[in-house]
């Protein structure tokens, strides 16, 4: 009983993480569900698909009404993305993808992750990737092209190992599509829910699922995800990131060592 209220306390604190800084949900409910709640990490992946996927989209509302979702960068991004999580999804249904091959993945991308995080809270990265962004970095290749294969990438990332890659997107739009960073935050949320669902297609029939719990579970992560889209106007985000950051790298640690 005492580990059910604490696992879906915690779901409510996924849900506030996405509210308050446009990501890092998924780098948490993986863990929760696996060492908390004791479900196996191919259905635990699964289920994370499902509970940030709806909570991203709950937190999307608000974006949409601010106006800081845009309908063509999800254009060129989420098809691409949603066939990537389709086909990671399916990868890491084969026999031969074992529990620990997922594990050790997913605990190196929260270590990538939460350095991400650390650097970003420490160095004003909102200025500086607007900054970016109007210089011409891509010259090589197209930048609808660099989003669509960015968005294949973090796709894959999403269905292997559920990790919704806000880390990774939201950098993408700012650097490769030129999108203010509110935009760019309220634009992944979207592509995040539309990927959940293909990367979740792939995992269902092939991996079991408590649907209680992830019934529960995702109530709770939406309600988080409220309250943290109401904290987020008295709260800076940026400052709450690089805490975040060094709790991510915490729980990779343990990630690794537990696998």
């Amino acid at each position: 009983m005492l580990t059910t209220i604490i696992g879906h306390l915690l779901a409510v604190c996924i849900g506030i993480s996405l509210g308050l800084i446009g990501g890092g949900g998924s780098i948490l409910a993986a863990p929760v569900l696996i060492y908390i709640m004791s479900v196996p990490a191919k259905s635990a992946f699964a289920m994370t698909l499902v509970i940030v996927g709806v909570a991203s989209l709950i937190g999307a509302i608000p974006h949409w009404r601010q106006g800081n979702v845009n309908p063509k960068i999800i254009a060129l991004f989420a098809p691409a993305s949603m066939l990537g999580a389709y086909l990671g999804a399916r990868l890491a249904s084969l026999p031969f993808i074992t529990p620990t091959i997922q594990l050790v993945t997913f605990g190196v991308m929260m270590l990538v992750a939460s350095i991400s995080m650390i650097r970003k809270g420490a160095s004003k990265s909102e200025k500086s990737l607007d900054k970016a962004s109007h210089s011409d970095q891509h010259t090589v290749i197209p930048k609808w092209l660099a989003i669509a294969l960015e968005g294949l990438v973090v796709g894959v990332l999403t269905g292997f190992i559920g990790i919704g890659g806000g880390f990774l997107v939201i950098p993408a739009l700012v650097l490769l599509g030129n999108t203010p960073m509110k935009e760019a935050v309220g634009t992944s949320l979207i592509i995040l829910a539309l990927k959940s669902v293909t990367g979740f297609a792939g995992y269902f029939g092939h991996v079991p699922i408590d649907w209680t719990l992830l019934l529960s579970f995702t109530i709770a992560s939406s309600v988080g995800i409220l309250l943290g889209s109401y904290l987020n106007q008295f709260v800076s985000a940026k400052q709450l990131e690089k805490g975040f950051g060094y709790f991510v790298l915490a729980v990779a640690i343990f990630v690794l060592i537990r696998r």
